[in-house]
């Protein structure tokens, strides 16, 4: 059993600046990643983070604007405390490396759906990898932070505080994928940014390690989570067999992209005044309606009316990805179709990421602080990993935690090794076909009550296989997406409307009253 002052899972922005925030103020932490550092939904972020730092700009303007996107949900203490520390949360960024693209030595800004200035800070078309690559160079270097790379968690150690109900969180398993060993680690401190869930998705941005981990584990722990419905589907992944779910930024939008049918006709006046830049849920939406009412298999993004020199100046990495498909985007469409790409809801935190287990922190995309409410709008989600992580690391040094808590090792005695692991690649292509059919960006009552039958039969399976057999990565990661996707399923059910990311044909209109969906 390894015993450290805390315990940080996932490695992406959230991940690695609170590791090195807990590091730089003495504490010796750990960081588990289920593969290696860099494999995270942060490092495939394209667009780049928001923030107010342009003088025509204003704190007012970048909270109206996430209101106006999150639909009437947001928390707006979230949002104002979120807004408000963003320019403190670039400048460390930048006293950590982060060289963000310039224009005529001023920080180049682009403009992103749902925004009503230009405020999002970039790295040309690879914000996401020239932020984690800095944060990683830190990390390596620094001797408080111990790194386990291919760990997979596989549940939380909570006890029960003497005296009352309460709980604390006082270590948890791990799964060494390299020994198929699992391991006790003991912290007074967890935190959760293991990201979202967009793999319970046959269509996805994300990449393979998004499977939900920590909200299933909190939720088994006994979290709450909130507003699971909201999954945010990105309006332009790159539709290509030979494309693994590869995103074309919001950005080429914002920097004059328009969006067309096959035939090369433009179709979103007609669905929003804003057109392309329209919100990500109402753009999603538009194209999904566009294809169903044509029979088409995508749609295109087109920025060919644009210098070669100019895509290439911002564009650089979206148009070598193409052009290594055969697709020159300087001289024609991108092929695109909207695909699972954020997790608005999660587990219930205050803005120091202060889960109701002691102990027990969340941040980032597995933790819901109302910020996004019902769709994220764009480019919030890097700025809240930054500033909620900085909160977080200063409540875990304030409170001072201890843990004396002698733990129980894995015992696998009364389990066998695994007879039929095809049963775990079968339940997976399952799961994700029947959550994109019955439970994407358009939703009915009879839609989501057969998801929620399959579901239920799919989750029983996998329990039992779990209770019976020796746990492998699949298994853990297939334990979780199940349990998740039935979070999303039910709480999609408890909304009586539509709003923000979730639209159903039973309810088609918004409804008065402003609520959560709240799971136990």
């Amino acid at each position: 059993m390894d015993k450290f002052s805390a315990i940080v899972l996932g490695s992406g922005l959230a991940g690695l600046s609170v590791a090195l925030r807990l590091a730089e103020a003495g504490e010796k932490v750990a960081l588990i990643s289920k593969r290696e550092l860099s494999e995270c939904n942060s490092f495939y972020a394209q667009g780049g983070i928001a923030a107010v730092i342009n003088q025509n700009d204003s704190f007012e303007s970048h909270i109206r604007d996430t209101l106006v996107a999150g639909a009437g949900l947001c928390n707006s203490e979230a949002v104002k405390f979120i807004v408000e520390n963003a320019p403190a949360a670039i400048e460390w960024l930048m006293n950590a490396g982060v060289n963000f693209t310039r224009e005529k030595n001023d920080i180049h800004l682009t403009r992103e759906g749902g925004h009503s200035a230009r405020r999002v800070l970039h790295v040309a078309d690879a914000t996401g990898a020239a932020i984690v690559r800095a944060l990683l160079a830190l990390v390596l270097e620094h001797d408080s932070i111990t790194v386990f790379e291919h760990f997979i968690a596989v549940d939380l150690i909570t006890e029960e505080l003497s005296a009352s109900d309460i709980r604390e969180c006082v270590g948890l398993y791990a799964f060494d994928i390299k020994t198929n060993q699992v391991k006790t680690f003991s912290a007074p401190n967890i935190v959760l940014a293991t990201g979202g869930a967009g793999k319970a998705y046959l269509y996805t941005t994300n990449p393979d390690v998004a499977t939900g981990d920590g909200i299933a584990m909190a939720f088994r722990a006994g979290c709450a989570v909130a507003n699971m419905e909201f999954i945010q589907f990105h309006p332009t992944c790159l539709y290509h067999e030979k494309a693994k779910s590869f995103l074309i930024s919001e950005a080429v939008r914002g920097e004059g992209g328009i969006l067309t049918l096959p035939d090369g006709t433009r179709f979103m006046a007609e669905h929003d005044a804003r057109m392309e830049l329209a919100p990500r849920d109402i753009v999603a939406r538009a194209i999904d309606f566009e294809m169903k009412k044509y029979g088409a298999d995508h749609v295109c993004l087109d920025i060919s009316h644009k210098p070669k020199d100019f895509i290439l100046e911002h564009f650089p990495n979206i148009y070598a990805k193409c052009l290594s498909l055969g697709l020159d985007i300087s001289r024609e469409p991108i092929p695109v179709v909207p695909a699972a790409h954020y997790t608005c809801g999660g587990v219930i935190t205050d803005l120091s990421g202060k889960t109701s287990i002691h102990g027990l922190y969340a941040v980032g995309e597995c933790a819901c602080t109302g910020l996004h409410g019902a769709n994220r709008l764009a480019s919030n989600s890097l700025l809240e990993c930054l500033v909620v992580g900085e909160a977080l690391v200063k409540n875990i040094l304030a409170d001072k935690r201890e843990s004396s808590a002698t733990l129980m090792p894995w015992d696998e005695s009364q389990v066998s090794d695994a007879d039929d692991e095809i049963v775990i690649s079968h339940n997976w292509d399952e799961l994700r076909r029947l959550m994109w059919d019955y439970v994407g960006i358009v939703r009915s009552n009879k839609r989501l009550e057969r998801a929620l039958r399959r579901v239920s039969l799919l989750r029983d399976e996998i329990n039992e296989y779990y209770a019976n057999f020796k746990i492998s990565a699949d298994l853990i990661e297939l334990r979780n997406l199940v349990l998740v996707a039935e979070l999303i399923i039910k709480s999609a059910k408890m909304r009586k409307e539509s709003r923000g990311l979730h639209f159903s044909l039973d309810y088609p209109d918004c409804g008065s009253e402003i609520y959560d969906t709240l799971l136990r």
